[in-house]
């Protein structure tokens, strides 16, 4: 099926070169394109079904307009680059135009990835960049279509809970047992700080206060910053560990690891210590787990683990017997 007739005469200033490193820089570019130039760099890119050039018109987009504007995440990016791949291929095997697609096609290429026994995570991260790449498309006047407005993902049978089980507290002692100094803070920091594995490897020195016991996550999830307790074992953990290391600036990340880094570090560990890798997340589950079962307040638990509402802390009360006989000093 054909495109938009417009034709492409010469490489444009913007699509001939590298996206700019900053969503920053990459949302002025956009903003600076007059209305027909923006039509015309995106019908080119859905004409060509070039993935590259159609995943910087969604990116100057979601600079631009997304909820997180030019702070938008890298892992957001990274996914919905792969999501706009996956959509051009769907439409090289339906044939079906990018600009014009038919009727239940976006559906249809939902159906499509759930019987391919993708997760459920994944096909909504799917969609949503579905979404957002005809949201750009719209936006820039290259299309009227919505072929993704009311689809919905099918239901997912298994509850996030059975999905990513905590580790128990023999399976944590385990693990503690063999763990040197660096393993220990970075298994506390999931196991009793409930940190992201994404938050403990950017975590600096300056973010925590030994002295009082509690350390600062900057523009977690959501762009948002919380404070966390620490508890005893792991202030201990971290006295040790800096003065190992020496004088250290404010800047410089404790673990100093990258996120692959560190989860390679936590895999190493359990395969030392004889514990099944469940993975890191599993880490702040078993903070939560612990939690609830010592305190049955869900508020606790959020505030902890800094959940947006108590519907996401839920969870560990409904499986409350799973955990009922845990106690101890943390």
């Amino acid at each position: 099926m054909s495109e938009d007739p417009t034709p492409e005469p010469a490489p444009s200033r913007v699509l001939a070169r590298r996206v700019p490193a900053g969503a920053l820089a990459l949302a002025r570019t956009w903003a600076e394109l007059d209305a027909a130039e923006r039509h015309r760099l995106a019908a080119a890119a859905a004409g060509d079904r070039d993935p590259g050039r159609l995943f910087e018109v969604l990116s100057g987009h979601l600079a631009l307009h997304g909820r997180a504007g030019a702070a938008v995440s890298s892992h957001t990016l990274r996914s919905y680059r792969q999501g706009v791949a996956e959509l051009l291929e769907f439409a090289n095997e339906t044939g079906a135009s990018v600009l014009r697609p038919p009727q239940d096609w976006g559906a249809l290429f939902v159906r499509t990835l759930e019987g391919r026994s993708l997760s459920p995570a994944t096909v909504r991260v799917r969609l949503a960049a579905g979404r957002a790449l005809y949201a750009a498309l719209r936006w820039s006047g290259a299309t009227e279509a919505d072929p993704f407005a009311g689809v919905r993902t099918a239901s997912d049978p298994t509850e996030a809970w059975d999905k990513c089980p905590p580790y128990t507290e023999e399976d944590l002692a385990a693990l503690l047992a063999v763990a040197g100094v660096r393993e220990r803070v970075a298994l506390l920091l999931g196991a009793h700080a409930g940190l992201r594995i994404s938050e403990a490897a950017v975590l600096p020195w300056g973010a925590v206060d030994l002295a009082g016991k509690r350390l600062r996550v900057r523009r977690g999830k959501g762009r948002k910053d919380r404070d966390v307790n620490l508890s005893g074992s792991l202030a201990a953990s971290l006295s040790e560990l800096r003065a190992s290391q020496g004088p250290q600036s404010d800047g410089q990340r404790i673990l100093n690891l990258t996120v692959p880094g560190l989860r390679a570090l936590l895999q190493r560990l359990a395969r030392r210590a004889g514990v099944a890798w469940k993975g890191v997340h599993a880490l702040r589950h078993a903070a939560g787990a612990r939690l609830y079962a010592e305190t049955n307040d869900l508020g606790t638990v959020a505030d902890h683990l800094g959940h947006a509402s108590l519907d996401t802390a839920r969870r560990y009360a409904k499986r409350s017997s799973a955990v009922r006989s845990v106690v101890g000093n943390w």
